[in-house]
């Protein structure tokens, strides 16, 4: 049975899950539902394209190589420690809408966390924000048996940001760990998030 996480909580992935190697890690969201109007159901614009996005940083929490931001335009870390599954352009649906897979037994010495991000792409243009999007979450599942193993819904309401934070998987002590962060942030593309940790 997975753990349900609240923002903040860290729990450990590798120590209490021998063996643990392969994780696919499950991003989702929906766009907001319409609202009932004087005419019947009003459609909000939901044509909202959200991106998942992992970034690859060392010690001091620095991204130190271009190869090591995995999304839409680059779906492989240059190690190949971390895949994306491919961009979904609707966020509808069921399940997860985008998929990061992590072998942690390629992560390079030298990353000490791989943290997962979600933008709106072409947010400014559309005029789109994180208030447009609910019911987003986090998953950790063990690719061997998928195992649904930590989930962190994200409740907060993050209206007027056009990126999030969402969480972190971490070594330490050895092991892999995992944080539920689920901080709103702005920036229009995830090149412009990815330079605040160059």
């Amino acid at each position: 049975m997975a753990i349900s996480l609240v923002k903040g909580q860290k729990i450990d992935l590798t120590k209490s899950n021998a063996g643990l190697t392969n994780l696919i890690i499950g991003l989702g969201w929906d766009p907001v539902q319409p609202k009932k109007g004087l005419f019947g159901f009003m459609k909000p614009d939901v044509n909202i394209d959200c991106d998942a996005s992992a970034l690859l940083l060392d010690v001091n929490g620095r991204l130190t190589k271009e190869e090591n931001l995995v999304c839409f335009y680059n779906l492989a870390s240059g190690c190949r420690s971390v895949v994306h599954s491919g961009d979904n352009l609707t966020g509808e649906g069921d399940g997860d809408d985008e998929q990061i897979f992590v072998d942690l037994n390629r992560v390079p010495a030298d990353v000490h966390k791989i943290l997962m991000v979600v933008n709106i792409y072409e947010c400014e243009s559309r005029k789109q924000d994180f208030g447009l999007i609910e019911r987003a979450f986090i998953r950790v599942v063990n690719r061997a048996n998928n195992q649904e193993l930590v989930r962190f819904n994200l409740s907060d309401d993050y209206s007027g940001k056009t990126a999030l934070i969402v969480a972190e998987i971490y070594r330490h002590n050895g092991e892999w760990k995992f944080n539920a962060i689920g901080e709103g942030a702005y920036a229009a593309h995830i090149n412009l998030l990815a330079r605040k940790y160059v």
